[in-house]
């Protein structure tokens, strides 16, 4: 080899790097996407208790979940084999818990706090749920220091206090304390959900030979059976007397939609941006499904924030930021010595 070859030999090497760069670039850049879609995808289930006021959380929970698990199993059949080739005995148990945290118990005690509460306060105290997530990602190894969380944790503690207040102010007006349960129902499904997004994405990184759609179809398929349970009791001991042919029609639009756009396509592009993104920036993108449950909110309500709403959301939204900002230098390779 002569001299005059060696630099052009030596070329290609640099060419890897920018290989794994670009392929970094790409994976962040999809998840995120998927990440959007999935909150523009769940937005929706904020405003379906208040289209169907006169069913009660139990019966849109099951509503919804039963139609879940049906569009779910018309999907997994004709592939069962290959789908539950890798699930076993520990996986089952799994995606029943996962079923009742991210699904119907969430479900419930977010449709109690959007009927209690409000659209704009249940979305703004599950804003807080991409906090709650990043800080429980940051105990694990090699994760960004707690201490560096602080700011951003504040703002996020900040936007809590503003919604706890008018929740409070709405409570004080209203002899029934319903705004103030509201917001006890809408703390109970954040911690709900943080659970649900935390364990789901760690067996996300486990099941390497399970798809993230088909993970979200076997999720749908207990969450159905579920359902079923939990519709018994929501139905059986219920006057259904006073809903005529209409408002019987309106439900049933109502939860399949959701099962359809939130349950069944929402949560397919979240678990593919729970298997692209790390965990401490999963969390963030569920800042997509706040925006997108205030613009339906404030569009169905036809009317805009109030002073306090846009506090809060501000302050929720700087959070999120402020901690996307400190896990920005971990999470691109380009920083890396």
């Amino acid at each position: 080899m002569t001299k005059a070859q060696a630099p052009s030999a030596a070329a290609p090497a640099t060419s890897p790097p920018t290989d794994r760069h670009d392929r970094h670039d790409r994976r962040i850049s999809l998840g995120v996407l998927c990440g959007a879609l999935a909150g523009a995808a769940w937005g929706v289930v904020f405003l379906a208790p208040a289209l169907v006021r006169d069913f009660t959380p139990w019966q849109l929970s099951a509503g919804r979940y039963v139609g879940y698990g049906l569009i779910a199993a018309v999907l997994a059949l004709p592939r069962w084999r290959r789908i539950t080739a890798f699930i076993g005995a520990r996986e089952w148990r799994a995606l029943v818990g996962l079923s009742l945290l991210g699904n119907l118990v969430y479900y419930v005690l977010l449709a109690f706090a959007v009927q209690w509460g409000g659209i704009a306060m249940t979305s703004l105290i599950i804003g807080f749920l991409p906090v709650a997530v990043t800080v429980i990602g940051s105990r694990r190894a090699g994760a960004v220091p707690l201490v560096r969380l602080l700011p951003s944790l504040t703002l996020g503690a900040a936007g809590i206090g503003c919604v706890s207040w008018d929740a409070l102010q709405v409570s004080a007006a209203d002899a029934s304390g319903h705004g103030f349960f509201g917001f006890l129902c809408a703390l109970g499904a954040l911690a709900s959900w943080t659970s649900y997004a935390v364990l789901n994405a760690r067996w996300l990184e486990s099941l390497k030979r399970v798809s993230s759609h088909d993970w979200s179809l076997l999720t749908g398929l207990v969450t159905g059976a579920l359902a079923l349970l939990l519709a018994i009791p929501a139905f059986a001991f219920a006057d259904l007397s006073g809903h005529d042919g209409e408002a019987w029609l309106r439900y049933g639009l109502v939860c399949g939609l959701m099962a359809l756009l939130a349950s069944v396509v929402g949560n397919a592009f979240w678990n593919r941006a729970s298997r692209l993104l790390p965990l401490t920036l999963v969390g963030q993108m569920v800042l997509f499904e706040t925006l997108f449950a205030l613009l339906y909110g404030f569009l169905w309500e036809a009317r805009g924030p109030s002073r306090l709403e846009i506090v809060a959301l501000v302050l929720v939204v700087s959070s999120v930021l402020a901690c996307v900002r400190v896990h920005r230098p971990a999470l691109d390779p380009r920083s890396e010595p």
